[in-house]
């Protein structure tokens, strides 16, 4: 019957693979891809994706070295005035943005340092900015010959340097790429030119891209930039199909969906739909919620000060609250001119992966659940595990025929009495008997179901193993 079911499945386009001793099915993408939008949007998400959660965002750049954000050159372009002060106060008449190139030496990076710190967060994989909007690429780019990081400053491939320190530690490399450069001299005739022609598509972008694909061999590629135009200039989906067909990368990669006027939140292996998105509740597609440890900016500040930036309850939030709606998190930190990440970028992050030794499995892995938030207490946010694990979209949300193995709730605020009230879970107490942890504590946690609610004692808060969010679980006996 199993080898008849197996002949069946294969049949009509299934094929299977045993996975951690488990058997998963999936589907067999054998067809060739078209450049056209309704079908580059049937590709199967990636399974590594959903189920890393957790990613690092690194903006580093030219723009590091003035340190006031990564818009620096287009806001002092734009003559705002805090920036015309300080180049008037600090440097000489004439001085351009140019010139801080060569202080740009990334003198103290050392990407092992970096990529160790990334595994002791917790993240599973990385993305780094290989060109901002300023058109400086942070790799030997064949189509920028003087302004990239080999021809001057750090005069080092970075983005080999970091791609090659986090695959050694077992961690995915993404790369972010801006698709328009504002002072390119080709981007602007083809603006002048109403984007009728493709000078800076032609000649620039799609060798980069390409470039960056074949060279770096990247898990995920996050565009950015694309408003300027449609994804037509941008020639968008030829591009996708080349990288889903043909390039080195096309059963790893994952793309956002920042390809042009229009398609954010639309299409696209993953949607961020605008920066720091999270719509607290469950979304058919998958998303990622990309938001900035410093609340200002995404580059490297000077100016930083510690109520700048998001408490660990305020992180906990943004993972705890996304997980279950079906996204992830990449959480964004900027590394100074010099190559090094800041303290409290490196407290939070640390931090956070402690927070995960205990909790992770909570989040890594995990689908959510028929709930979100529970009934009566919106600070809980719920998880589940799936057997077998399926969580890709639009199934995300566990079926009828789905084994739920376990569920986790998510508590942001300890309750005063020790005694925690949820309403969610309170008609599976009633049918099966689970066994109710604490994640980080021993023993089997008390518990009364009462007028359709379940009351669950606590150990005292002095004993539990963190300090910021706390995690049930709750499995069948």
């Amino acid at each position: 019957m199993i080898s008849l079911l197996i002949f069946i499945l294969y049949s009509v386009g299934i094929s299977y693979g045993v996975d951690n001793d488990t058997i998963t099915l999936k589907c067999k993408q054998c067809k060739k891809f078209e450049p056209c939008w309704a079908n580059l949007d049937t590709r199967i998400l990636p399974k590594w994706y959903d189920e890393a959660k957790i990613g690092i965002f690194v903006h580093w750049g030219i723009y590091s070295v003035p340190g006031f954000s990564e818009w620096f050159w287009n806001n002092w372009d734009e003559k705002e005035r805090i920036i015309q002060k300080f180049m008037s106060n600090h440097y000489a008449p004439g001085f351009t943005y140019q010139d801080f190139a060569p202080m740009f030496k990334a003198e103290f990076f050392d990407p092992n340092k970096w990529a160790h710190l990334f595994v002791k967060a917790g993240v599973r994989y990385v993305v780094l900015t290989t060109k901002h909007h300023d058109g400086f690429c942070m790799f030997p780019s064949r189509r920028s010959f003087s302004w990239n990081s080999c021809a001057v400053g750090p005069k080092m491939d970075v983005v080999a340097e970091l791609s090659n320190a986090v695959k050694q530690v077992g961690l995915k490399f993404g790369v972010y790429h801006s698709l328009f450069e504002w002072f390119n001299p080709m981007f602007k005739e083809d603006k002048r030119n109403h984007f009728k022609t493709l000078y800076y598509s032609n000649m620039k972008l799609w060798p980069e891209l390409k470039q960056l694909v074949i060279d770096y061999k990247p898990s995920l590629l996050w565009a950015d930039g694309d408003w300027e135009a449609y994804d037509t200039y941008w020639r968008s989906t030829e591009f996708l199909t080349w990288l889903y067909n043909d390039s080195p990368v096309k059963e790893e990669i994952v793309v956002n969906d920042r390809w042009g006027k229009g398609i954010s939140c639309k299409h696209g292996d993953f949607y961020n739909c605008k920066d720091r998105y999270n719509p607290g509740k469950l979304q058919p597609h998958k998303w990622e919620n990309a938001f900035t440890v410093d609340k200002k900016s995404w580059g490297f500040r000077k100016t930083m000060n510690a109520n700048d930036t998001l408490t660990m309850k305020e992180i906990l939030h943004e993972v705890a609250s996304s997980v279950s709606c079906g996204g992830n998190v990449l959480i964004n930190v900027g590394p100074t001119q010099y190559g090094t990440i800041p303290p409290i970028f490196q407290d939070r992050l640390l931090k956070l992966g402690h927070w995960l030794e205990i909790n992770g499995q909570a989040i890594y892995g995990s689908s959510p659940w028929h709930y979100q938030n529970d009934s009566i207490n919106p600070d809980v946010w719920y998880t589940c595990q799936k057997i077998p694990y399926n969580a890709i979209y639009p199934t995300a949300k566990p079926l009828l025929t789905d084994t739920v193995s376990k569920i986790f709730a998510i508590f942001l605020t300890w309750p005063i009495s020790n005694r925690i009230l949820l309403k969610d879970v309170t008609g599976y107490i009633l049918t099966s008997v689970y066994e109710i942890v604490l994640l980080g504590n021993d023993g089997d946690l008390p518990r009364e179901v009462k007028n359709g609610l379940t009351y669950i004692k606590l150990p005292d808060k002095a004993t539990v193993a963190v300090e910021y969010a706390w995690v049930l679980k709750f499995t069948p006996k």
